[in-house]
């Protein structure tokens, strides 16, 4: 195995990862919310996220906002306000960058840095390094972030969780087969419930005895991802620190919550449009075309239901997955079921101008659609997203938010940073800075 990683053999990775990061900077932007039990998704009936005072009671992610309240009466209920957790998560990779120029963001609260190199510069340890990240994201930000310091990826965010909230862990090369026997395999990114109960079968029981078997057994249990995670684990760097910006897309998903649940078909259905018409602007925005349209319906009780079909074709337009989109509608909704939730997700990517079409297509036609598409974007860049809409996601305004409205208050679902403008904002157009509580 790999040796120290502040003896120069190896690299030294760090795994950056906010605890608790909405609750956190909602306690963040307003003091009066620290060291209370708090919880963001007011607008969507379920936990987003939990603060550690709430995760102590026993509140969780995805537990429903009544029973949260059942466990903990004075618990605190804000609406998620993803606009500032953007602006906390662009200022935390401003941080890290202040570092060091090679780090990935891995999601909007982590991160991974490389950090190979940089004693010389700093005059000082990885360790010291790492830590004075940390201390430098407390000061900036006022939220706390834990910290794994290793040879590999992997293993810098197995680091990271061991001691969360507010931890740090550097584990070198020689104590990496003392420390994995302490590691359960659940918490190996890569190893999910289906691979941690084969593996068990098996005799593995912990990553140490995982590494302790010979490579080969690792390709006949896993293949390829069974090999690259046992070298990882074993302090060989096989994922390395990308700095380029996410390119590639499998699918693009986009999902809707609302509260309360609701049987109203035409309401239900315009959820479903407005997820299907966001997809696609992400979709132009990153110049690509989609083949494939899944969606699914969840009800109130949390069960799902979905479908899928697709054209002959690659498309950016909106216009072109609308009829296919109701159709997969009509098949799935039930007129005795609550539904909470939609979705739709896009797959068979491509660059945008790959698009085989056949002998009975009209390309004038598709022409005329992807010129609409492209119209309505532009109109939306200047008046604001959803100016221009399908007609049939307007029943999420003209009549289905109305008819939500008389059973919840809108107002007491939205963020601050919509509810409380500042001089010359809009609710579409606002300054990229996050409101902060002062008394």
């Amino acid at each position: 195995m790999s040796e120290n990683i502040d003896k120069g053999e190896g690299l030294a990775i760090a795994h950056n990862d906010c605890d608790a990061f909405f609750a956190s900077c909602e306690q963040a932007r307003n003091p009066r919310l620290k060291n209370r039990p708090l919880v963001t998704g007011k607008e969507r009936g379920i936990i987003a996220c939990a603060s550690y005072e709430a995760k102590a009671l026993g509140i969780k992610r995805g537990v429903g906002l009544y029973e949260a309240k059942r466990i903990c009466p004075e618990l605190i209920i804000l609406p998620s306000d993803y606009e500032t957790y953007s602006i906390y998560s662009k200022r935390l990779f401003a941080i890290l960058r202040d570092f060091t120029p090679s780090v990935e963001e891995f999601s909007i609260d982590e991160a991974f840095c490389d950090l190979t190199g940089l004693r010389r510069l700093y005059r000082s340890s990885y360790k010291n390094i790492a830590l004075e990240i940390k201390s430098r994201v407390k000061k900036e930000l006022d939220i706390t972030v834990s910290v794994g310091l290793s040879l590999s990826k992997t293993l810098a965010k197995i680091c990271s969780r061991y001691r969360k909230p507010d931890g740090f862990m550097a584990v070198p090369g020689k104590n990496i087969h003392t420390f994995l026997k302490e590691i359960p395999l659940e918490m190996v990114c890569g190893f999910g419930p289906n691979t941690v109960a084969l593996l068990q079968k098996h005799g593995i029981n912990n990553v140490f005895d995982y590494i302790q078997r010979p490579v080969s057994f690792a390709q006949k249990m896993l293949g390829k991802i069974g090999i690259e995670l046992w070298k990882e684990l074993r302090g060989e760097s096989v994922y390395r620190v990308s700095i380029e910006p996410k390119e590639k897309y499998l699918s693009i998903s986009k999902t809707k919550t609302f509260t309360p649940p609701s049987c109203d078909k035409e309401f239900v259905k315009a959820q479903l449009m407005r997820n299907l018409e966001s997809a696609f602007i992400k979709l132009r925005r990153h110049r690509l075309s989609a083949k494939n349209l899944g969606i699914y319906l969840r009800s109130s009780d949390f069960y799902g239901s979905g479908s899928e079909a697709g054209l002959n074709r690659h498309s950016s337009s909106t216009l072109d997955f609308t009829e296919i989109c109701s159709g997969l509608f009509e098949r799935l909704f039930d007129k005795n079921i609550s539904y909470r939730a939609t979705g739709v997700t896009l797959s068979g990517i491509v660059t945008e101008g790959i698009d085989r079409r056949d002998l009975f297509d009209d390309p004038v036609k598709i022409e005329h659609i992807e010129d609409l598409s492209k119209a309505v974007d532009r109109i939306n860049e200047i008046h604001g997203k959803y100016a221009v809409h399908l007609a049939s996601s307007d029943a999420v305004i003209a009549k289905g938010e109305r008819t939500h409205r008389e059973e919840v208050n809108p107002r007491s679902c939205l963020p601050q940073r919509k509810s409380e403008l500042l001089k010359g904002e809009t609710f579409r157009k606002r300054l990229g800075i996050p409101l902060l509580k002062l008394n």
